[in-house]
């Protein structure tokens, strides 16, 4: 009998899989690139060894822990709902397998390629000791609190993954739990500190805690959160063992059912009412009207923008400017929770349309691929325009505010002469096209993802990977260095020190550099997107075309006369 089965089984899966090697040569190209990066704005800025070694370190280190707390969220949010939907994890309980050695198994066959892509980093990430500004101690720390956070971040998908069956309610719930593990226990010891000078412990159950005290100076309690933090890894993986034994059946719970009912445009109530709207939507194109049937689906929308709308509105009557500052971060987690709405909702459609077979139902209907798309399309901004419009302004004013109290505060120290409302207004404006760009790329590629992709985690990664994250990091270093360039060239050209002028129009050029550059990309994804859902949706969505022994070869020979 083979020791724990299904371990050595979803090892051996992980393994054979392409995306494993792939991810490795990815990790290893994107941090190579960052280095090169980095190597050619020191070139330009004249930045010594020491200095370039540690902002390396930075970086890279910054990026790992970002992608090990993300791992959760698209290697293990769906991993037990997907068994669920599919009704395949009920297999797995008919034999004496405990709930402990599913999700041991998971956790392996998940955390391979995440663990691997780590290991391709580090010894780039060891360069730098060469370099100096970075001890041993600490970079073996960091290891260390990066490969916990990976650890501590699959365990929460887990949990969250073992009690879901929705695979874009898994992926939110394990975003809310990940976000409340990371930043609550810090920031409740911050203000227990600074308001009645009590030490409290919460943040050492943080695992991006630990990290942050492996490159702090002196005595920062490292080994304490490490260990803390890791225990809560363990006492959640415990946990999904215990509850995927409980919840694997499907029993609709009486809350999720009346939510779902109240969310349903064909809810029990006034028929004519219904008759009436489901006849609107249905005229246009049906599937608009099937898209947008679950209205459930915008509350969580809502809610983000009415959160920021009243925290925009409070502290536009209540702070002074110069606090606006702050605003941006705040900026960026709302537009990052954006994108990864948009990525979640964009494949969703068609996925489940070809998991329960409605996809082969509208391909036999006189409705074209082209028509699919755009009722998916319509239904997108018929159920979320609104609230996402309302977002969007509200990010504008705000980060023209913030530009606002940044020229006041170098009007300040003596670096600008005064506040320009030109430049602040061009800033906000070029954000605000760029988000804008942004989001409706996402969802393009979002459906072109679904609709090639089988799982629903795979496709939300691949479209943030391709459209945001990889280029993400080639416009900075791009704009970077072209603004730098830029700016050097006027300082060698007026004087050797710049001037308040040149100081205060660089991040605007920035900002502009950015901005062109996200519209390029946006525009050739878009199109590419688009291009390939017009022309070639028939071949990807009928599945026996596809992957047909005649498939590519022309037309298939005719059949043999019959005996």
């Amino acid at each position: 009998m083979t020791f724990l089965p299904i371990l050595e089984r979803e090892l051996r899966v992980a393994a054979r899989k392409r995306s494993t090697a792939w991810l490795r040569v990815v990790a290893a190209l994107v941090a190579l690139i960052i280095g090169s990066g980095f190597l050619t704005i020191s070139l330009v800025t004249g930045m010594g060894t020491a200095q370039f070694g540690r902002g390396l370190f930075g970086t890279l280190t910054w990026l790992a822990l970002a992608t090990a707390i993300a791992a959760g969220l698209f290697f293990t949010a769906d991993c037990l709902s997907e068994e669920k939907r599919e009704g395949t994890l009920g297999f797995l309980f008919l034999t004496d397998l405990r709930g402990v050695d599913v999700v041991g198994g998971k956790l392996l066959a998940t955390s391979l390629r995440g663990t691997y892509a780590l290991l391709a980093i580090f010894p780039i990430l060891a360069v730098t000791l060469l370099m100096g500004g970075v001890t041993g101690g600490q970079f073996w720390r960091c290891a260390l609190a990066i490969l916990n956070a990976l650890f501590c971040s699959l365990a929460t998908g887990l949990v969250v993954s073992s009690v879901s069956r929705d695979s874009q309610r898994a992926l939110a719930g394990t975003f809310l739990v990940l976000l409340l593990l990371c930043v609550v226990g810090p920031l409740v010891d911050r203000i227990l500190l600074s308001a009645v000078h009590f030490r409290a412990w919460l943040g050492f159950t943080s695992p991006a805690y630990a990290f942050w005290a492996a490159t702090a100076w002196g005595r920062s309690g490292f080994w304490p959160a490490l260990c803390l933090s890791h225990a809560v890894g363990w006492l959640a993986l415990g946990l999904a063992g215990v509850l995927v034994r409980r919840t694997w059946q499907d029993r609709p719970s009486s809350l999720w059912g009346a939510a779902g009912r109240l969310g349903y445009s064909g809810a029990p109530g006034n028929a004519p009412t219904c008759q009436l709207k489901r006849q609107k939507l249905l005229e246009p194109n049906p599937v608009m009207w099937l898209a947008s049937r679950s209205r459930w689906q915008s509350i969580g929308i809502w809610l983000l923008a009415g959160i920021t709308l009243c925290c925009f509105g409070f502290g536009t009557l209540t702070l002074p400017t110069i606090v606006w500052i702050a605003w941006r971060p705040v900026s960026r987690f709302v537009v990052l929770s954006l994108y990864l709405w948009v990525a979640s909702q964009a494949p969703r459609f068609f996925i489940e349309a070809r998991r329960s077979g409605l996809l082969e139902v509208l391909l036999v209907t006189p409705l074209g691929g082209r028509d699919i798309v755009v009722g998916q399309w319509r239904a997108f901004r018929r159920s979320f325009g609104l609230p996402l419009l309302l977002l969007l302004l509200v990010q504008a004013a705000g980060a023209l505010l913030a530009q606002h109290a940044s020229f006041l505060a170098m009007s300040a120290a003596g670096q600008w002469g005064g506040s320009s409302w030109i430049l602040e207004a061009f800033a906000a404006a070029l954000d605000l096209m760029s988000t804008t760009a942004n989001l409706v790329t996402l969802f393009w590629v979002g459906m072109w993802m679904g609709l090639t992709t089988k799982s629903a985690s795979m496709a939300v990664l691949k479209t943030l990977l391709f459209v945001e994250v990889l280029p993400a990091m080639v416009i900075y270093f791009v704009s970077t260095i072209l603004a730098a360039a830029v700016m050097l060239g006027g300082m060698f050209r007026s004087a050797a020190t710049p001037s308040p002028g040149v100081l205060a129009a660089y991040p605007v050029l920035m900002t502009a550099v950015w901005a062109a550059l996200t519209a390029a990309k946006d525009t050739v994804f878009f199109l590419w997107a688009s291009n390939n859902l017009h022309k070639r949706f028939r071949l990807e969505a009928s599945p026996r075309v596809k992957s047909g022994a005649w498939a590519g070869r022309g037309a298939p020979s005719p059949n043999p006369p019959p005996l």
